[in-house]
């Protein structure tokens, strides 16, 4: 089976933890341009909502997950029209990170 490359643009260190522990080969950048030619992007759309669309044309096959706070519908709704291809709520990603990953929710 071929490695999936990972990473994640997220700050807190606590949402790292959990991300680390659902996946652990998960590489944390700081930038869009730092995830190019990843296979799955995970975003913390609060702090880098702004960035799918950068995430999007420089990886067009990529699987973009963001995920944010519940009541922020604004911004959920830009990063689905950036080219997200899920937007979950903060608390539904992390109770099953990997499904989430995975494309399973």
């Amino acid at each position: 089976m071929p490695r999936v490359d990972v990473v994640a643009l997220v700050d807190d260190l606590m949402d790292r933890s959990r991300l680390a522990q659902a996946a652990p080969a998960v590489r944390f950048v700081k930038t869009a341009d730092e995830a190019a030619g990843a296979d799955i992007v995970v975003v913390d759309l609060a702090r880098h909502g702004d960035a799918i669309a950068a995430l999007r044309a420089q990886s067009v096959t990529a699987r973009i997950v963001g995920f944010g706070p519940h009541v922020d519908e604004d911004v959920a709704d830009r990063a689905r029209r950036d080219g997200a291809n899920a937007v979950l709520p903060r608390s539904r990603f992390f109770r099953d990170p990997t499904a989430a990953l995975a494309g399973d929710v």
